[in-house]
């Protein structure tokens, strides 16, 4: 059961970054960096078994973080990946100090809705603090590696627009081993056996390489959306200009 909603959840999350792409453009994918930070430190907490490994729940989302900047990296530019990046820094720091402010509160009765919150998030200052850490220093690799592979492949091959598989995997891959050692490391040493911890990072890693080779075609639908968009404003342009020809 574990496994199909991890393939559901994946397939839904990663549709939703080109959804909010194709329809609300970068502004979709800033919104999208800001909601897949937050919720995934959320699920992070859960610890489940699938496909035989032990593993965090939030692996989903933070891998959908990855393929954010990669389709800003590739239609927008590099600014507007960093600018993503930024914007999933800022959300995780808010969404901490304000989760940690709801434990301040003296409510009427603690009942079991305000035990479980208090339960959830008592714990979620380390996992938050260890995410941002790793988020910042992963995704900011994951950009400038991305543009690293770009202007190699683009001086070998004089190919701008070839090999978009090579820097999409290439920076995702590498960033991702930084990002699975770093947050097993800061959220979990101390709280898991070093057998857990070596179980978390080798499934956490797998999902993360079977992710980046899936994301891989949603890079290459989200360069085609931009593509067509691009054309239509050419064209409306072109058609502007013939229009104010014709009107002089």
């Amino acid at each position: 059961m574990n496994e199909l909603l991890l393939i559901a959840s994946l397939i839904v999350t990663f549709a939703a970054v080109l959804v909010a792409y194709r329809f609300f453009g970068r502004s979709g994918l800033y919104a999208m960096s800001a909601i897949t930070t937050v919720f995934a430190n959320i699920e992070v907490i859960i610890l489940i078994k699938a496909f035989g490994m032990e593993q965090t729940l939030g692996n989903v989302l933070f891998a959908a973080t990855f393929l954010i900047t990669d389709i800003l990296s590739e239609c927008e530019g590099k600014k507007c990946a960093n600018k993503a990046v930024m914007i999933g820094i800022f959300s995780q720091i808010f969404f901490l100090l304000l989760s940690q402010s709801w434990l301040l509160y003296k409510p009427v009765v603690e009942d079991e809705a305000f035990i479980a919150i208090k339960t959830v998030f008592s714990n979620t200052p380390r996992m938050i603090l260890a995410s941002l850490a790793v988020y910042a220093v992963s995704q900011i690799f994951d950009v400038w590696l991305y543009h690293k592979w770009w202007n190699f492949t683009e001086k070998k091959f004089g190919n701008r627009r070839g090999f978009l598989w090579l820097r999409n995997n290439g920076s995702t891959l590498v960033s991702q081993i930084i990002n699975t050692l770093l947050f097993t490391l800061l959220a979990f040493v101390g709280t898991y056996e070093f057998k857990t911890l070596l179980s978390i990072f080798a499934s956490s890693y797998v999902i993360f390489v079977f992710t980046s080779l899936l994301d891989t075609p949603c890079v290459y639908l989200a360069r085609k959306i931009s593509d067509n968009r691009n054309n239509k404003k050419v064209n409306a342009s072109t058609d502007d200009a013939t229009e104010a020809g014709e009107n002089s």
